[in-house]
């Protein structure tokens, strides 16, 4: 199986015309260089590095309410909505945001999984038949994290997540938490806590960005999700430089899970270079769950995203990455390639 095009090539996304030649196993064979007919641009798929999907049964509620009033358990409104709901409604709002994002191109999303045990197993549910790897980091007990794919905790003032941090390290999960997102008081105790990624730190001091810099631990930042509750943006280049940055969406209820939109987001707030946001919207994402795939380089899982250079919206195009990061969208989609359907032309495909 191959596929042919502009790709994108390695962790820099160098754009070279020809094409990747998949193996029956769905890993990348080769990267050949040559002259090719095809006007697509061949590039990662996504890794959504932190969602909420569960709150898909509740898009757009909300309007106007403070960031305690909509997520704080156990009284704010997405909680009240999730109790309220029955389990086939909750599973079939997943299946949509899960389909929704295959079909925009995301290979993976790391969702921090509410409602214990129960939880993961509807996440698992909701995924069931589908391509995506929907990886639960799951909330609410040590149990809960055995059952899904890691943890990820609150906040470190909502608890000291003491003995989760212990489980995790045993069961070589990894461990994340929501840090910096209101203020500046829970990112000390969450990074004494040595977690694997911290998600937001819209409210860093010098003292956070140094001891980050000593720690070298990721972040995700969620700026859509962050503007819309009124907390504030991450300051994005700050903590680049210190570390390395994912790009997850968040919250449903708030945002379309879609990785086009972050990442045009991001790249028309901040001074962020393109190759960098496709980084922080693929590779990095991955590694920080351990997946492999998210860059295009021989022997690595075979995840790719097809996209239609010769689109209204593409066509003429001067340079891929930046029209990527800043233009394109799922109507662009052509394919997306899943490793594991690779001995199937049609895997994958947008319909």
């Amino acid at each position: 199986m191959e596929r042919t095009g502009t790709i994108l090539r390695g962790r820099e996304f160098d754009p070279v015309e020809g094409r990747v030649v998949i193996d029956d196993d769905g890993r990348i064979e080769a990267i050949e260089e040559t002259a090719v007919e095809s006007d697509d641009i061949i590039l990662p798929a996504f890794v959504n590095a932190h969602t909420h999907i569960g709150d898909s049964i509740a898009k757009e509620a909300g309007g106007g309410l403070s960031l305690e009033e909509l997520v704080a358990p156990p009284d704010g409104l997405k909680h009240r909505l999730l109790r309220a709901a029955s389990r086939d409604e909750l599973v079939s709002a997943m299946e949509r945001s899960l389909g929704f994002m295959q079909r925009a191109g995301t290979a993976a999303c790391l969702d921090f999984r509410e409602g214990g045990v129960e939880g993961v197993r509807m996440l698992e549910a909701a995924a069931d038949g589908r391509e995506i790897d929907a990886l639960s980091f799951a909330r609410g007990s040590v149990d809960a994290m055995r059952a899904g794919d890691g943890f990820g905790a609150s906040g470190a003032n909502d608890d000291s997540f003491d003995r989760e941090r212990t489980a995790t390290r045993e069961a070589g999960k990894p461990f994340g938490i929501h840090a910096g997102e209101v203020d500046e008081s829970d990112i000390n105790p969450a990074l004494d806590l040595e977690p694997d990624f911290l998600v937001h730190m819209v409210h860093p001091k010098p003292v956070h960005l140094d001891r980050v810099a000593d720690s070298e631990i990721p972040i995700v930042v969620c700026p859509r999700s962050n503007l819309v509750t009124d907390v504030g943006l991450s300051p994005y280049a700050d903590l680049n430089e210190r570390t390395t940055l994912a790009l997850g969406t968040d919250n449903v209820m708030l945002n379309s899970p879609s990785m086009f939109r972050e990442m045009e987001f991001l790249a028309k707030l901040s001074e962020l270079p393109a190759d960098e946001i496709l980084r922080m919207a693929t590779i990095n994402g991955a590694e920080i769950a351990g997946l492999d795939y998210g860059l295009l380089e021989p022997r690595r899982e075979a995840r790719l995203l097809v996209l239609d250079g010769d689109s209204d919206n593409l066509a003429g195009a001067r340079e891929p990455v930046r029209a990527v990061v800043r233009r394109a969208g799922v109507d662009d989609v052509r394919e997306v390639v899943y490793g594991s359907g690779a001995d199937d032309e049609s895997s994958g495909q947008f319909s």
